[in-house]
């Protein structure tokens, strides 16, 4: 009797690991797939009008993005306009980390493409709970972006509420990396929610609306002035930004 439990516990044990293999392959298999797919995606332009007054260009991702293959990306180029920077939607609130994320962090580097990691803000959590969340998950290195703190949206918290819990996060993240944090919003959310208290971050603003820079009264890093790009590798449109500055002034941005 004995010896028909351990064989069953055997053959059991056995069947789990070959289906563990099995799986293993599959996801492997189809994640090739999907890149491959991803790499036969070309266009003969980015799809929309590209700010000729700025040198360095780049897009933002996320899990809605999918498979990315990132070689396709940094080797595409049209006149002088390149991908040359990538911010990668990393987490969420509390406890969500996004699904491509550590995929696409660590491809977009082998790629030699320069990222930075972004957390998607939730006014109604606590600042701090959201940035551990957010260095649970990024390893930040030398040569990369700083920590970005994407905030669009006050889900009905008072304004004093969530310029806290802001405050929180983005004492978390300088505590913990030392390095001092990207804000991202909109024009319209930082006039509201942001102005004054958050004017001495460097600033990733969002505005669609004027082809020669974003309608914005302060100083700014990044602009992201369209969401309909299109570039090789992607199946998907995607998030156009610029840097406001040359190539020395991004370096000096760059964490040391």
């Amino acid at each position: 009797m004995v010896k028909k439990i351990k064989k069953k516990v055997w053959r059991n044990l056995f069947i789990i690991l070959i289906a563990s293999i099995l799986g293993m392959v599959f996801f492997v298999g189809y994640d090739f797939w999907l890149e491959r797919r991803a790499h036969f995606v070309r266009y003969p332009e980015f799809g929309i009008d590209i700010p000729v007054n700025y040198a360095i260009h780049g897009i933002d991702v996320s899990k809605y993005q999918n498979v990315i293959d990132w070689p396709s990306v940094k080797e595409m180029k049209v006149d002088n306009v390149q991908v040359g920077f990538v911010f990668i939607k990393a987490t969420e609130g509390l406890g969500n980390e996004d699904a491509f994320f550590q995929r696409n962090w660590k491809k977009a580097k082998t790629a030699g493409i320069t990222r930075g990691a972004y957390h998607f803000f939730l006014a109604t959590k606590s600042g701090k709970e959201q940035a551990e969340n957010f260095i649970n998950s990024v390893n930040i290195e030398t040569g990369d972006l700083p920590p970005v703190l994407d905030v669009e949206q006050a889900y009905g918290v008072p304004a004093d509420k969530l310029r806290d819990r802001v405050k929180e996060w983005i004492e978390t993240i300088q505590n913990y990396y030392s390095i001092t944090p990207i804000i991202y919003t909109n024009v319209e959310f930082y006039k509201q929610y942001l102005k004054d208290d958050f004017d001495r971050y460097p600033l990733w603003i969002a505005h669609y609306l004027q082809k020669e820079r974003p309608r914005i009264y302060r100083d700014w890093s990044f602009w992201q002035h369209s969401e309909g790009g299109r570039v090789n590798g992607i199946v998907t449109k995607v998030d156009f930004n610029v840097f406001n500055g040359d190539s020395v002034e991004f370096r000096k941005l760059l964490v040391n």
